[in-house]
Parts: structure tokens; C-alpha cells; sequence
């Protein structure tokens, strides 16, 4: 990591005194500074580089104050390795992954690297990790994410928090608070309202604030992030009921605004919390600049704001610069272009990769793989393998070059073992391609001056076809405001019978009807994504197209195209005949999940569970791989031998599934989120409480959220929260529970009864008394452990009062319920063979 060296701590200079506490530095720089320094520190600006040219190596910068000694502030993405279209780096697996390795010292290691690769960039703040809770598997960044448990969340949020500092680096753990979907994260409408959070208080304390409590108190994050969404009447950026908590926590940092949609105001902000507004200046979206020069003297002027509340927001912002060294120890600004990837980080992504992928089903023993001959399947087993997301704190594998394909890594882990054949299967999940013009009738667009189709039509105009570059389909359309809407009508002849592939690929908010059936949907997406559907249609019958086009809100340029597939069943027919000559087959699918928009469904894209269908009936020892953002329905999971989630895996996707298939390395990941067997369990049972009615969201299932939702209704998902098989097998005895200080400890045995070496998640969950109202049983610890075959170690879990608690809202505060708890350890929240019971008050 590049450093420049130390400031001198000249006599007139005494914050550079390092034997002072950052709180007494923060308090004399502060001093030391002239009102437009500090003013100055309150919102990003453009970096400059020796020219004085405007550069973006950061993607938010505050300049720093060279005659202070305080160097400037480079923040960039994100949580899945160094984003914003950064060239040079490693491409991570997704931090879902991570959560499912349950492992505190791989993601410290993780932390780690990550900050080292920010810091090779030139960058001194990560914003990272993301800790908010999977309140549903629906939710767009779910694969940045960590789990749907509080606790999972706060242990490994906390551990890459701690890497990431270690460095001399500022972490921001975001987004604080209840940031849980994205459907109008950023707003509707002209004036851009964002969903409403509405969420007890028992749940926000329970569920949504352990993980930001975590980081503040154990791993003293130098910054925390606020949301976009509004939590119970109130932004998030200017909300003191959210925010307060951060002081009473003792966080001595500072909040930085999500960018360009959360800052909504000057004085309230302030008041709130608020100490930097993000990018800065006049937002593109048509907000006005909260926290320019001006606007902060003018609210001082006429006493919204005080000086005390400057000088307050400014000593937040500096004193984590000086507890976590960025002033003693600076970090040099950098080429953007520089290449920061390091071997050892390929070595690490692969074993995040391997200890994160969990194995859902192996009947037979069908893996690891003993076949000599192997039929590998699929457009995700290809050079189209799925490791990322395009957007947000993800890498996009463009930036990091051609990886590589898994069948190929398989191959070479098996050499001359077994013989292996690939067929392709399915087009996949990229967009398909552009409906052409030939097959419109009568293609009519017409253009509305309105986000939402209503009035009349500003232009109607004939048109060729759907299909449309960064310019968008407004070319030539004069007139249009900043939020408008389209709706392109046609008749469409299918030249054959059978079921048609659609995909939309833009933008906004995007939906395509035949005969008046909505057969591809996108919801209000920020960024470009492709999104697929099918339906069947008969031969020459002739159907109504019509496809809805809003721009309202996106971050993304105007670009459109509706590609489609005729029926074709070449790629599934050559993929079965491969499978039939095959011992064994293992199919590859995946989804592309991303920032900006949630899944309408948990299906796979296309046609992809006609394909899994159509090979297990072909060969009963099928084994699926899914690289996909989290959760998805397997209608064939009983007509398959063995299903592997492999998440978005990063760049060492094709090696470390090889490993895992062929067993050079044994499964050991654990679900970090219950994948449903339905679309209706769970918060998202009822529209009001998921997307919400208008702009408002209700929680009402109050602290029901992921399995302890399953587990309070007594409802079976399709593979319960922890779960995870191995290669080898586990046993699980001599329970003792002791009183330790002014907690307790749990201890037992785990022992390794197979024939192979493996890892152990070993899991705790606390059952609280019946006047608690709390669910069945929550996860209250875990320990990892490898073991060679035979052997056994034990594991202890610490608990203390804190973990025994529940909320209680009519005391507002932590109360120990009276009568019998239980605690039990096992291997999944739904196999947990030791239990005992206690009273804590005895």
C-alpha cells in the first residue's frame, strides 16, 4: 500500500501531535479552521488532477486542507471488490457468498484485501460492507448483502469492517436503516417520493439495527452510510429517530448520504445526523444543493442552523481521519488505472468461492464426481459464466478480462479420469436477439409528456422496430420533459407453434403485453438489465404486442431493445442426447440480479427449468450448479441427484467449482438466507407489506423475518436457513451449558464420522420463554471447524445477557423475559439435535 510520510507536529500544528487522542485532534484542527474549510468538508466535489482537470478515480471526493495537514477524502465502491468501472482489480465473489462460508477470519482476510485494493486505487474510504437484512429473497442487492439474520450479519459485517480499517482505511457500512428493496428506492413521480419503511420499533431493534450496532460499538467504523428509502415518516438522511441511535451507540464518525436520491434537505439533515452530502452540487435528478457553501450560511443566517451544529458535523468527519491514521499515515493518490490484483487475492477469492458455494442435494452419493464419462450442460458452463453483477460495488467482468469457462476447468481437474462433453442447452440469460422489423405489423409509437402514459400522446409516429442504442427512442421526439413514458402497438404473427422466449433489455420501468397478458416485466430498474420471459403462441394466430416504457426514475441512458427467441428446441434436444450418453450430468444455470431493481419472481430466467426438466428425465443423475444472486424455485429438484449453490462466484468461478465437483475441495457452506418453496410465504405474502401499496411499505411482520418466519408458522421451506451438506459427515454430542461471569457458556462436541476431511459450521439458536413472543429460535452463535476423519473438537459459544433479551416497547429498553429458555446446536436452524434447558434468573 502506498503511503506518503507522516506530517511533523510543529508547534503551531498541535492536532499532528499523535500522542494526543483523536478526540483532542479533532477539537484543536477544527478550531484551526476558517468557516469555509469546514464548510467546505460538508459535501463532495470534483478531484482535479496536476492540470486542474476534472478526473473520477474517486467516486466521491472531498478536497483536503494541505495547510491543516488533512488530506482529502476518496470514496469509492463498494462491498464486492474495487467498483465504478475500475480496471486492474480482483473481482470478489459476491458478499452473500461470503456470509455463507460463516466464517469471522475469512472475511477479516477479506476486509483486508479489499482495502488494500481501494488503497492501491488512492482511495481512503470503502464504502462497505452492505449489512442490511434480506428481508426478502425478492430484493435486487441481495448478493451484496449478508444473511436475513441479525447476528450472522453483525458477526461478519463487523469482521470486514475491522479488515478494512486495519489498513488505515475508513469503512462505511451501509445503508442505515431499513433499506430492504428496491422497488422506488429512489422515488416516483416528479417529485421523486421514496418508499416508506413503515417499522416497529421491536423490529428495528431486533432485526434491522444489530448489524449497524455491531459495527459502530465492536468494530468502530469510521462511517456509516443512510439510506435512500424514508423509515417511518422520515428520509433516512434526516431522520433523528434512525440516526440518534448512532451517538447513543458511541460512534464518533460520520454519516455520509447515499448518493445524488438521500439527501432531501439543509437544516433537517443537519439537525438529524447528516454530515456529508454526496456527490455534491445540484443533483441531474432536479434536487437543489443542501449543503453548498451558500446554502449552509444562509441557513446559519437565519438560525435553522447553528455554528455549534457545523463545528459538530466537522469534528465527525475528522476524527476518524485521525483515530484510524488517514492523517498520520496518507494514503497517496494514485492512477486510477493502476493494477492492484495480487495473487494472493486470487487465492483468497477462489476460497471464499469454495468454502461459500453450499450443497443443497446429493442423492446416491452422486458427487464428488466418480463418472467416467460427464455430459456438462448449459450456457453458464461456458464462456457466459455468471460471476458478477454490472452494477454498484460489483466488478464487471469485462474490467478484469476473459475468464475462465467451467467446463474447461473441469476437464483439466479431471484429465484423463473421465471423458466430458458440453453442450450448450439454452441461449441463456443475455439479451436476446432484436425482434426484427419483419416480424411488426403495423409498429405505431407514441411518446407522452408524462412519466406514466396519461394524457394525450405528445408525438405518435410509425416505427421499425424495438431496438434502440444509448440515444434511446426519444431521438427526434421534440417536446418531451425530463420524465416521460411510451407505448409502442403492434400485431405479431408467430410463424411457429410452441412456447416464444422474450427478453427486455434497458432502463426505467418496462413491460411487454400480448393480448393484453403481461409476459416480461421490468420494475422500475435503475440500470440496464436484461429480463426474460416466455409464453406460447400458435402458428399463424395472430397476437397484440404492446410494449409500456417509463424513464422514471433511472440512472441508466434511454437504451431499449426487445429481443426474442422463436421455439426451437435444437439446444435442449443436443443437451439431452449429450446427457443420455453421459454417466453423469451436470447443468449450469444462473439469473442476473443487480442494484436497482428486485426480481418480480424467484424463477429462473428463460428457459432454463425446461432445460434442468429435460436432462433429468434424461439421466437421473443430474446435478445442477446455480450461480444465481440468492434463492430460487427448483419445480425438479426431486428429479435431480444433486443441486450446488454457487452464488455469483467472482473470477475464480470455473477453479473453484471444478474443485468442489471432483472433490479436491469438500463442501462446507451454509445458507445465509432460507430458500422458500413458494412465492407467497414470508413478508411478501401481502402487497402491503411487500412492494407496498403507493409509496408506503408496512412491516408488519414485525420481527418475523427469514426462517424465524418459517419457523413461527410451522411452514417447511425448500431448504431451511444453515443448511448446508458436506462430502463427509458430522456428529454432534456432550452438551454442557455453565454459568461464565455474567453470561453463560455453551460447549459440545463435534466429530467427524466420514471418510474424508471436511469443515463444520456448528450452529447455536436460544429458544426464549412463551412471554418473550419471540420466534421458535434464533441464531445466537456459530464456529467453523475442520476436522480430519475420526476426529472431534469442541466448540463454545459465549452468551451473554444482551443474547437472551428481546425489546421491550412499552420499556424501550432490553428486558430478560422470566421462565425457561433453550438453547440447541446442530447443523441448520432445522437440524438440531442437542438441546438443554435453563433458567438465566436461577
Amino acid at each position: 500500500m502506498a503511503t506518503t510520510p507522516a506530517f511533523a507536529a510543529p508547534a503551531d500544528k498541535p492536532w499532528l501531535d499523535a500522542a494526543r487522542t483523536p478526540e483532542q485532534r479533532a477539537e484543536l484542527v477544527v478550531a484551526a479552521m476558517t468557516d469555509d474549510e469546514k464548510l467546505k468538508l460538508l459535501q463532495g466535489d470534483t478531484e482535479l488532477d496536476a492540470n486542474g482537470t476534472g478526473v473520477n478515480a474517486c467516486v466521491g471526493h472531498i478536497s483536503g486542507i494541505a495547510r491543516l495537514g488533512l488530506p482529502r477524502l476518496c470514496m469509492g465502491d463498494g462491498p464486492a471488490g474495487v467498483g465504478n468501472g475500475m480496471k486492474g482489480v480482483t473481482q470478489f465473489p459476491a458478499p452473500v457468498m461470503g456470509a455463507a462460508t460463516f466464517d469471522r477470519d475469512l472475511m477479516t482476510a477479506y476486509g483486508k484485501a479489499l482495502g488494500a485494493e481501494h488503497a492501491g486505487k488512492g482511495r481512503n474510504v470503502v464504502l462497505a460492507p452492505t449489512i442490511n437484512i434480506i428481508r426478502t429473497p425478492k430484493w435486487g442487492r441481495l448478493a451484496e448483502t449478508l444473511s436475513e439474520d441479525p447476528y450472522l450479519t453483525a458477526q461478519l459485517g463487523t469482521a470486514i469492517t475491522g479488515g478494512i480499517q486495519s489498513l488505515g482505511l475508513i469503512a462505511t457500512p451501509k445503508h442505515f436503516a431499513a433499506n430492504n428493496q428496491e422497488w422506488l428506492r429512489l422515488g416516483d413521480g416528479p417529485a421523486y417520493e421514496a418508499v416508506d419503511a413503515i417499522v416497529p420499533e421491536r423490529a428495528l431493534r431486533e432485526i434491522y439495527y444489530p448489524g449497524f450496532e455491531a459495527v459502530v460499538k465492536q468494530g468502530k467504523a469510521g462511517s456509516i452510510m443512510c439510506a435512500y428509502n424514508r423509515v417511518n415518516g422520515h428520509y433516512a438522511c434526516e431522520n433523528p429517530g434512525t440516526l440518534g441511535n448512532l451517538k447513543r451507540w458511541g460512534f464518533d464518525g460520520f454519516v455520509v448520504a447515499d448518493w445524488y436520491f438521500a439527501h432531501r434537505s439543509t437544516a433537517p439533515s443537519v439537525k438529524a445526523g447528516l454530515d456529508i452530502s454526496m456527490p455534491g452540487g445540484v443533483s441531474p435528478f432536479g434536487f437543489a444543493e443542501f449543503y453548498g457553501v451558500k446554502e449552509l450560511k444562509a441557513a446559519r443566517a437565519r438560525g435553522a442552523i447553528t455554528q455549534a451544529d457545523i463545528d459538530g458535523m466537522v469534528k465527525r468527519i475528522v476524527t476518524p481521519m485521525f483515530r484510524l491514521g488517514l492523517v498520520d499515515h496518507p494514503i497517496a493518490a494514485a492512477d486510477a488505472n493502476a493494477n492492484v490484483r495480487d495473487p494472493a487475492h486470487l487465492v483468497l477469492s477462489e476460497k471464499i468461492a469454495e468454502e461459500g458455494t453450499v450443497l443443497l442435494r446429493n442423492e446416491r452419493g452422486v458427487l464428488p464426481l466418480k463418472a467416467k464419462t460427464i455430459a456438462v450442460i448449459g450456457d453458464d458452463a461456458g464462456a457466459n459464466v455468471q460471476t458478477s453483477e454490472r452494477y454498484g460495488g460489483f466488478v464487471k467482468t469485462e474490467d478484469v478480462g476473459t475468464l475462465k469457462a467451467p467446463v474447461d476447468a473441469i476437464k483439466a481437474a479431471l484429465g484423463d479420469k473421465a471423458s466430458v462433453t458440453y453442450a450448450r442447452g439454452t441461449l441463456g440469460i443475455a439479451p436476446l436477439p432484436a425482434m426484427p422489423a419483419s416480424a411488426f405489423e403495423g409498429l405505431t409509437a407514441r411518446y407522452y409528456a408524462s412519466p406514466d402514459w396519461k394524457g394525450e400522446p405528445l408525438v405518435t409516429r410509425k416505427e421499425a422496430s424495438i431496438d434502440y442504442a444509448e440515444a434511446g427512442p426519444k431521438a427526434g421526439v421534440q417536446g418531451l420533459p425530463s420524465l416521460w413514458s411510451a407505448r409502442w402497438t403492434a400485431g405479431f404473427v408467430p410463424p411457429k407453434t410452441g412456447t416464444y422466449r422474450f427478453s427486455l433489455n434497458g432502463g426505467g420501468e418496462i413491460a411487454l403485453l400480448i393480448d393484453g397478458k403481461r409476459v416480461v416485466y421490468v420494475p422500475k430498474q435503475s440500470f440496464r438489465l436484461a429480463t426474460h420471459g416466455t409464453v406460447w403462441l400458435e402458428a399463424g394466430k395472430r397476437v397484440a404486442l404492446q410494449l409500456d416504457y417509463s424513464n422514471a426514475p433511472t440512472l441508466s441512458a434511454n437504451e431499449l431493445r426487445l429481443g426474442w427467441q422463436a421455439p426451437d428446441r435444437a439446444l435442449i434436444d443436443e443437451a439431452v442426447a449429450a446427457a443420455k450418453k453421459a454417466e453423469v450430468a451436470v447443468v449450469f444455470v444462473a439469473d442476473h440480479v443487480s442494484e436497482g431493481a428486485d426480481r418480480t419472481d424467484l424463477k429462473l430466467p428463460g428457459d432454463q427449468d425446461a432445460l434442468v426438466e429435460a436432462v433429468a428425465a434424461a439421466n437421473p443423475n443430474t446435478v445442477v450448479v446455480l450461480h444465481t444472486v440468492g434463492p430460487v424455485l427448483m419445480p425438479w429438484r426431486d428429479k435431480v441427484a444433486g443441486i450446488l449453490t454457487a452464488w455469483y462466484p467472482g473470477e475464480q468461478a470455473a477453479d473453484s467449482i471444478a474443485a468442489l465437483l471432483t472433490g479436491k475441495a469438500n463442501p462446507s457452506g451454509k445458507l445465509p438466507v432460507t430458500f422458500p418453496a413458494d412465492e407467497v410465504n414470508g413478508p411478501a405474502d401481502q402487497p402491503a407489506r411487500y412492494p407496498g401499496i403507493g409509496t408506503t411499505a408496512r412491516y408488519d411482520e414485525g420481527i418475523l423475518v427469514g426462517y424465524r418466519w418459517y419457523d413461527a408458522k410451522g411452514i417447511a421451506p425448500l431448504y431451511p436457513f444453515g443448511h448446508g451438506l458436506s462430502y463427509t459427515s458430522f456428529a454432534y454430542s456432550g452438551l454442557k451449558l455453565s454459568k461464565s461471569g455474567d453470561g453463560w457458556s455453551v460447549r459440545a462436541t463435534v466429530r467427524n464420522t466420514g471418510k474424508v476431511s471436511g469443515d463444520e459450521v456448528a450452529q447455536l439458536y436460544v429458544s426464549m420463554p412463551a412471554a418473550a413472543n419471540e420466534p421458535p429460535r434464533q441464531l445466537k452463535g456459530f464456529a467453523r471447524v475442520s476436522l480430519q476423519p475420526g476426529k472431534s473438537a469442541t466448540v463454545e459459544f459465549p452468551l451473554d445477557r444482551r443474547a437472551l433479551s428481546y425489546w421491550d416497547e412499552t420499556a424501550h429498553d432490553w428486558q430478560l423475559a422470566e421462565g425457561s429458555y433453550r438453547v440447541q446446536i446442530g447443523s441448520s436452524s432445522r437440524d438440531l439435535p442437542l438441546g438443554k434447558d435453563f433458567d438465566p434468573a436461577r
